[in-house]
């Protein structure tokens, strides 16, 4: 869904002269300052003030929001639909507003993450989402946001040659599916079949081109060609080094901004144009989040 499909684009409207807005790297993200979440959620001018940074800026973060779970949906619903997960549950008031709760009581409550962009195995992965901060440790904890923009637009110009018809396919069964029973896996699969997406996407608000592979992205479907492979070994070997290599472009800490979370901070992020990281450096502390994904749509 568009962030435009039901009002103007929103990079006519001002931002409100009481918000002080503090870039934290020169094209990834901002903290804004003097301003009311809760507030916004209910303000027709002020969203569209919002949607302005937030194609600006790719991640926007705030501190100090006192917002209440319904405040929290309601934003998010500005945007669009919310999203559940297969795999995360729900808060029971309020669908959609998924519990990301580490209390390191198993072992797979230890496991986090590799860079990704949220739902890539959907076929209309998520627009973005809104994450609160409910409780974090003492140390530790800290997420990574990654420019893929800046990602795809630093690619050597023969790379960038290289994959610009490439297509790929996502899996939620390769990554949340890998620690199920096998038939819940093949269930999980069944209900979510990989999804296939180009490597190069374009925004859709923006036109800007994006790198559009991360840790759900498991092989190209489409390089197995007579102009990319004479022999076997060619596939065989290229491909999945290709693919590597592309992936590996999220580690680069130039494209990066890393956020240090407080009780009721908040980040909203384009899911389209990044991709991120949630640090497990805390255990044994405990961090408990709350995300509002937003619907998006088919990456063209």
């Amino acid at each position: 869904m568009s962030l435009t499909a039901t009002r103007p684009h929103p990079s006519t409207t001002p931002v409100p002269p009481q918000w002080e807005v503090n870039r934290l790297t020169a094209t990834l993200g901002a903290e804004i300052i003097g301003i009311d979440l809760g507030e916004v959620s209910r303000d027709d001018e002020q969203f569209a003030a919002l949607q302005t940074l937030l194609l600006t800026h790719k991640v926007l973060f705030f501190r100090d929001q006192e917002m209440s779970r319904g405040e929290h949906v309601a934003l998010a619903e500005r945007f669009g639909p919310l999203e559940a997960h297969p795999v995360a549950p729900s808060d029971p008031e309020h669908p959609g507003l998924v519990r990301i709760y580490k209390d390191v009581d198993s072992p797979a409550d230890r496991y986090e993450n590799a860079y990704h962009s949220d739902g890539s195995w959907r076929e209309e992965p998520a627009m973005g989402s809104i994450l609160r901060c409910v409780e974090c440790p003492p140390v530790g904890g800290d997420t990574i946001w990654v420019d893929m923009v800046r990602a795809y637009a630093d690619l050597p110009q023969q790379v960038k040659e290289q994959i610009g018809d490439l297509r790929a396919r996502h899996s939620i069964e390769a990554t949340f599916g890998a620690i199920l029973p096998s038939d819940r896996r093949h269930g999980l699969k069944a209900k979510y079949p990989d999804a296939e997406h180009p490597v190069v996407r374009t925004h859709p608000e923006t036109g800007e081109q994006i790198l559009y592979v991360n840790s759900f992205t498991t092989h190209f479907v489409n390089f197995h060609t007579p102009e990319r492979v004479t022999h076997g070994i060619d596939f065989v070997q290229n491909a999945p080094a290709l693919l590597s290599y592309l992936q590996n472009r999220a580690t680069i800490p130039d494209y990066q901004v890393r956020w240090r979370w407080t009780p009721n901070s908040v980040a909203i992020w384009d899911n389209r144009s990044t991709q991120h990281y949630a640090v497990m450096d805390y255990w044994p502390g405990r961090r408990r989040m709350e995300r509002a994904g937003i619907c998006g749509d088919r990456p063209f």
